[in-house]
């Protein structure tokens, strides 16, 4: 029976409806502040690639957040002139402020944002959203930091992209590749649930949009860009850097404490009505049952054969040992890709010695029970012997399961992939 997804929780990804008339599959927000220069050769020229490329309909939002120069009046322009381009003025300033007010209010599917200067070549603008159409990522973004991306621009700001990105990765665990670059889309059902989470209002809005999307499990994708510097930024990058850092420390603060709502942001595993019977897939108790249980039962096979394999040469306590320690390992890699989600080398070598420890609890719950064998029986038979181990083994599984889903691959730490 299939189950309806919950009120508290995104359903399950699916292809968008496109294709109905006068509603715009695509909305691309360009949020600026004193661009009177730059506003019209960039919307004209993105207008141009959208109607040459994009299979949709599609609208381009010019978001003036309070320009003092004739930026208002290029906008209201362009509007006129222009089929599916609007201008929205916010009297505030600040690049998060417009992206989440027009964002919040549009009723597109997929929502993106590109930088006034359009450094990003425009080729990436379809590989960035067909990912969201097809219902196989929540957000996308541009990097600059991809192998294949080619880039032009000065040595400081490479080395200042690169250093904050090396500070995401080692303070807030982000496994993103490029936080800063202009380019990025996202779904609007994940916009509706995300937004209000997201408590920066500038240059900031994007890094912990990401993180805390990365944190709740959506699916990020990302797209290598060609991007070429643009000289005359008047990005302030010293005050904008010292921002950045400030939010780091708030959102890394609010994830140590757990006061971030991210399960309303949990999905099912899939489309496929099976994986929606299986409440809180992938990081669920449901979905995490099952797949223990299936890496358990080949771990004890696995287990029972090295067992065998190892008592033709040793004593009954050195063949398990050696068959726990071995199988041990290979339990605690299976259950950390498998059962609860987690990709990647981070954090790698710390759940394994985690889960040496869990190991040991097994050995002594084994061992004790061989030794206890010995002492009632004198030589047991290698048939009694399996099947006590086999009891002893199943005790230890439940307690193994407890230790993994509370200790080693605790709920909120979990990071899944983003493709």
């Amino acid at each position: 029976m299939q189950m309806s997804p919950s009120a508290e929780t995104l359903p399950a990804r699916e292809h968008l409806p496109v294709g109905a008339a006068g509603r715009p599959v695509l909305d691309v927000v360009i949020p600026v502040f004193d661009e009177e220069k730059d506003l019209e050769p960039c919307v004209l020229r993105l207008h141009e690639h959208l109607s040459r490329t994009f299979p949709y309909d599609f609208r381009i939002t010019v978001a003036d957040n309070a320009s003092t120069d004739s930026t208002p009046e290029v906008a209201r322009s362009l509007a006129a002139r222009l089929p599916g381009v609007r201008s929205v003025r916010l009297e505030q300033k600040g690049r998060g402020r417009a992206l989440r007010t027009v964002w919040s209010a549009s009723e597109a599917p997929v929502l993106a944002y590109m930088d006034v200067d359009l450094s990003t070549d425009l080729n990436a603008l379809l590989p960035l959203v067909a990912p969201l159409i097809s219902g196989h990522s929540d957000l996308a973004i541009g990097s600059r930091l991809a192998r294949s991306s080619r880039v032009v621009r000065g040595p400081k700001r490479e080395f200042i992209s690169r250093a904050y990105n090396l500070i995401l990765r080692g303070s807030l665990a982000a496994r993103f590749s490029d936080a800063q670059c202009g380019f990025k889309a996202i779904r609007r059902e994940v916009a509706e649930r995300l937004l209000p989470m997201v408590e920066d209002t500038g240059w900031f809005f994007d890094t912990e949009m990401l993180v805390l999307a990365e944190r709740a499990g959506l699916r990020i994708h990302e797209v290598p860009v060609d991007w070429v510097d643009d000289p005359e930024s008047t990005v302030h990058i010293v005050r904008t850097a010292t921002d950045d850092l400030r939010g780091v420390w708030r959102v890394g603060r609010a994830l140590a404490t757990g006061s971030l709502p991210l399960d309303r942001l949990a999905r099912p595993f899939g489309d496929d009505p099976r994986d929606r019977e299986l409440s809180g897939v992938p990081g669920g108790l449901a979905r995490q049952l099952v797949g223990f249980c299936v890496v358990g039962a080949l771990s004890t096979l696995f287990y029972l054969a090295l067992y065998s394999l190892f008592r033709l040469g040793v004593g009954p306590q050195l063949a398990n040992a050696g068959a726990l320690l071995v199988s041990a390992v290979a339990n605690t890699a299976a259950n950390r890709r498998l059962t609860f989600g987690v990709r990647g080398r981070e954090r790698a070598a710390r759940h394994q010695a985690q889960g040496l420890v869990v190991f040991g609890i097994g050995l002594a719950l084994t061992s004790g029970s061989l030794a206890a064998l010995g002492a009632a029986t004198g030589d047991p038979a290698h048939s009694t012997e399996l099947a006590v181990l086999i009891v002893a083994n199943l005790a230890a599984t439940v307690v193994r399961f407890l230790l993994f889903r509370l200790w080693v691959f605790p709920e909120r730490s979990l990071t899944r992939t983003t493709s």
